[in-house]
Parts: C-alpha cells; sequence; structure tokens
C-alpha cells in the first residue's frame, strides 16, 4: 500500500492524515495553528512525524488558503495567515526526510473530489466551496488545472455584481459577497438589526448578541421550518447558482459539486442552486448540461487531494 501525508492548514486549525491509495484517512491528528506563522512549518513536522511512525509514506501535500506559486512551494499570499512569498514547502522540507507539494486548499479539495468522491466519473469537474468565503478547484481532462502562474479558480472574486459591496480584496460585487456563509450571516443579521417582523426565531437566537447568529445557526432554523431563514437560504442558493452558471459557460465542466460548511444544508440549498443554475445557462436546451451535486467528502477533502497530489509527485 502506498501511503501518503495530506496536511490542511487554516488560520485556527492544522490538521493532517495519513491517506491510502483509496482514498481513506488512516489516522489523523491536528493542532491549532500558531499566532507566529514562521512556527507553522514546525508543527506541520511534528504532526508529520506523529502520523508516520513506524509507517512509510512517499510524501507530503501541504493544502493553503492563498495564492501557491508555479513551483508548487512558495505561497505567494494569504488572506488569514501573514505570508508573503513564503517558501513553505521548503521549510518544511528542511524538517522532514520526505517530499513536499504545495497546493491551493481549494483545489486540493476538488482534486481530492475528482479521485474519490463527487467527481469520480468524470474527468471534467467544477468544484465550488462554498464557506466564509468562496473558493474553487477545477480538474479538466483528468488534470488539475492551475493556470499559467498556479493561481487559478480564485472564483470568489469573480465580479457578478457592478458597482456591488465592497470585498476584502478590494473591488466591489465579487461572487463571494453574496453566495457564501458570510454572506448569509450579514444578511440574517440585518434582519434582526432592522427589526424584520419575520425575524423573531433568528432574533431569539441571538438574544441581543448577533455573534450568535452563524451561518450553521440559520441553517439549523432552516431545517426547523423557519420561515425567513428558510427564504435566506434559498436565496444564498440562487446567487450560487447564477454564479456557476457564468462559470459553467466558461469552463464547461461535465460535473459541478458543491461543497464546503454551507453544504450542510443539502437540499434545502441546493434546490435553489439548481434552479438558478437552470435558468441562468445561457441557450440550456441546446447544450450538455453539467451535472450539479453536493460534494462527497465533506472537510476531509482537502487532506485527502492534498495526500493524492503528493502521492502521485512521489511515485513518479
Amino acid at each position: 500500500m502506498t501511503l501518503a501525508i495530506g496536511v490542511d492548514i487554516g488560520g485556527t486549525k492544522i490538521a493532517a492524515g495519513l491517506v491510502s491509495e483509496s482514498g481513506e484517512i488512516l489516522s489523523s491528528v491536528a493542532e491549532p495553528t500558531p499566532a507566529d506563522s514562521t512556527k507553522i512549518p514546525a508543527v506541520v513536522a511534528d504532526l508529520v512525524d506523529r502520523l508516520t511512525g513506524e509507517e512509510d509514506a512517499v510524501g507530503i501535500g501541504i493544502g493553503a488558503a492563498g495564492f501557491v506559486g508555479e513551483d508548487r512551494q512558495t505561497v505567494r499570499f494569504a488572506p488569514n495567515i501573514d505570508w508573503r512569498e513564503e517558501p513553505l514547502g521548503h521549510h518544511v522540507r528542511a524538517l522532514v526526510d520526505l517530499p513536499v507539494v504545495v497546493e491551493n486548499d481549494a483545489n486540493a479539495a476538488a482534486w481530492g473530489e475528482f479521485r474519490f468522491g463527487a467527481g469520480e466519473d468524470t474527468d471534467d469537474l467544477l468544484l465550488i466551496t462554498v464557506g466564509t468565503g468562496i473558493g474553487g478547484g477545477i480538474v479538466h481532462q483528468g488534470q488539475l488545472f492551475r493556470g499559467g502562474f498556479g493561481v487559478a479558480a480564485e472564483i470568489g472574486h469573480m465580479r457578478i455584481v457592478p458597482d456591488g459591496i465592497l470585498c476584502g480584496c478590494g473591488q466591489r460585487g465579487c461572487y463571494e459577497q453574496y453566495g457564501s456563509g458570510s454572506a448569509l450571516v450579514r444578511d440574517a443579521r440585518e434582519r434582526v438589526t432592522n427589526e424584520d417582523p419575520g425575524a423573531a426565531a433568528i432574533a431569539a437566537l441571538a438574544d441581543k448578541d448577533l455573534s450568535r447568529i452563524t451561518g450553521p445557526a440559520v441553517t439549523r432554523l432552516a431545517q426547523d421550518g423557519d420561515p425567513l431563514s428558510v427564504e435566506l437560504l434559498t436565496d444564498l442558493g440562487r446567487w450560487i447558482g447564477e454564479g456557476a452558471a457564468v462559470l459553467a459557460t466558461i469552463l464547461d465542466p461535465s460535473v459541478i459539486a458543491i461543497g464546503g460548511g454551507v453544504a450542510a444544508a443539502g437540499d434545502l440549498l441546493l434546490v435553489s442552486v439548481l434552479e438558478a443554475f437552470e435558468s441562468h445557462l445561457p441557450a440550456r436546451a441546446h447544450r450538455p448540461e453539467a451535472a450539479l451535486r453536493l460534494a462527497a467528502l465533506g472537510n476531509e477533502a482537502g487532506i485527502i487531494g492534498a495526500a493524492d497530489l503528493a502521492r502521485q509527485e512521489g511515485t513518479v
């Protein structure tokens, strides 16, 4: 059995897993992400050491949020960690006796879904990850599409509303300002602040503390039948679906998988995504249509995908 290690570096947690060639996580460990970013390579090395033990691995794949250079070693920019032109792969490699591959976290998740999840039956997959923001990954003709400089598929910053809501990237009207978990929370809090008569259940949840209004909390209310929460999720799904239609026009994938934390809403979200996708896809009656489905691997997709990318590098 050819084993590899996948690592997912997030703003609050670093998770790692020892992954089999069939995509099964055999063991996993995690540690909080240190506030001092210079300590991250040492944490990764410690997790790797704990995972390998008596086992042999062919390599380490690291998924990190941000722009990863074409060398697959350097994080050019990270939104939640103080990294600018950070040679992360080289720093980790100096501490462990294994090859290291660094990949954007959404790209790694897309590869995991392609190999072992929602995209197993296709060679062309678009993964849309919906969480705090929106991420994306593209597999085209069985290959991870990284673009000319390694930073393709930053779909969350596709502009869909001219002069719209200001985004953290500095532009206005970005996709993730309308179709993300943050957008869902923002809209729910605004309804409570504006004393919307329909927001009684959400207001009771908040109990005068708006920080209690989170994406999972609104989703739970929607699953319990709260009309406004259902409306907010439906509106969120509409934005996701409209953006997916634009992306399908450009990329023509055969499968579009919706992943990330917000996907936990299931059909409450997917039905409105599909309706908006179908109504905004140009010349729909005259073209094959992508299958729209929920991602299959959940939060483990990035670890599984990163490990498989490392395995491919280590066995070439």
